[in-house]
C-alpha cells in the first residue's frame, strides 16, 4: 500500500497514512480517463444554440428577377444562404449532447484519476480542515503554508465555514466524495482530501 504523509492546516507533516491500493493504486487507464472527461463536458452543455435555415427565414417567396436575359446569375429568392440576410446552411438546432458511461467505466475512471494523482506526489492528505469563521484570508493562508496555489478541496461532510472561504479563490474548489468527477481531480494541480473524506472514499470506491 502507498503511504502518504498527513499534514495539519500550518503545513506541518504530523502523520502518515496507508492508502487502499484498489482505488489510489491501480494502473492508470488514459482512455477510460478521456472518455469520463469527454461525457463530463458534453454533460455539461446547454445546446440552446439555433439559427434559421432558409425555410424559416422570413420573405424571398418572390423569384427577385426573371431567370433569362438580364446578365445576373440566376435565383429563386434573397432568402438563399448566399444572400445577406438569407438562412444558414445546416443551421444549428437546440439538442441534447449528453451521453451515458456504464457504471463501472466511471469507477475505473475515478479511481485511475486518483491514482494518477498519487503516482504524481500531488495528493495531501490533512488531519482536519476547519474554520472558526468564514474568511477567505484564512483559506489563503493555510493553502499558502501548504505551499499550494491551484487545488481540489474533499470534504466528507458540508461545512459552510470552508466551502464559503474557498469560494472567492478562483484556482481553488471544494467538493464532496460523493459529487467528484475525474474533470475536476485532473484540471487542479494537488487534490486534497482530509483523512475522514480519504476513508469515505475507499469505503464508497474500494
Amino acid at each position: 500500500m502507498a503511504k502518504v504523509a498527513v499534514y495539519n492546516m500550518n503545513g506541518q507533516q504530523v502523520d502518515e497514512i496507508e492508502l487502499n491500493d484498489a482505488v489510489f493504486g491501480i494502473e492508470v487507464n488514459e482512455p477510460v480517463m478521456h472518455s469520463a472527461v469527454v461525457q463530463y463536458l458534453a454533460n455539461n452543455r446547454q445546446g440552446t444554440q439555433s439559427a434559421k435555415t432558409r425555410a424559416e427565414v422570413r420573405g424571398g417567396g418572390r423569384k427577385p428577377w426573371r431567370q433569362k436575359g438580364t446578365g445576373r446569375a440566376r435565383q429563386g429568392s434573397i432568402r438563399s444562404p448566399q444572400w445577406v440576410g438569407g438562412g444558414v446552411v445546416f443551421a444549428p438546432k437546440p439538442r441534447d449532447y449528453s451521453f451515458k458511461l456504464n457504471k463501472k467505466v466511471k469507477r475505473l475512471a475515478l479511481k485511475s484519476a486518483l491514482s494518477s494523482r498519487v503516482q504524481a506526489n500531488k495528493m495531501i492528505v490533512l488531519d482536519e480542515l476547519k474554520f472558526d469563521e468564514i474568511k477567505t484570508k484564512n483559506m489563503k493562508n493555510m493553502l499558502d503554508q501548504l505551499k499550494l496555489d491551484k487545488a481540489l478541496i474533499v470534504l466528507n461532510e458540508k461545512d459552510d465555514n470552508v466551502i464559503l472561504s474557498a469560494r472567492n479563490l478562483p484556482k481553488v474548489k471544494t467538493t464532496f466524495v460523493n459529487a467528484m468527477n475525474v474533470y475536476d481531480i485532473l484540471k487542479y494541480d494537488t487534490f486534497i482530501a482530509t483523512k475522514e473524506a480519504v476513508a469515505a472514499i475507499e469505503e464508497v470506491y474500494a
